[in-house]
């Protein structure tokens, strides 16, 4: 499937605007990550925040945005990396939901 989807030397999207979740399931697959339904509520507010300032979130806006917008998924760092199976969360929740890597992300 990515022999025809164009991705940056860290795994991310040159354009976001191709999305989708399937793309997305194939991306979780290289951190060995099922997405299920919260998954894609929360990529899905990822992409929201990128769409309404224009930039993918660090980790600590990241938090934020999610604990305002799916306040139901009681959201932290940690069960973010349980999630996500990496400790990197900003940098691969983004990738994942087909953004670019944040500023200042290693």
């Amino acid at each position: 499937m990515t022999a025809n989807v164009a991705l940056d030397q860290d795994g991310h999207l040159y354009d976001h605007s191709i999305w989708t979740p399937e793309l997305a399931q194939h991306l979780a697959d290289t951190l060995e990550v099922d997405l299920n339904a919260e998954h894609l509520e929360i990529l899905l507010q990822v992409r929201a925040f990128f769409i309404k300032f224009n930039h993918a979130p660090a980790t600590r806006p990241l938090i934020k945005w999610l604990q305002q917008n799916l306040p139901e998924h009681d959201i932290s760092n940690q069960k973010l990396q349980q999630l996500f199976n990496t400790g990197l969360v900003a940098r691969h929740v983004n990738r994942l939901a087909g953004l670019p890597k944040p500023p200042n992300c290693l």
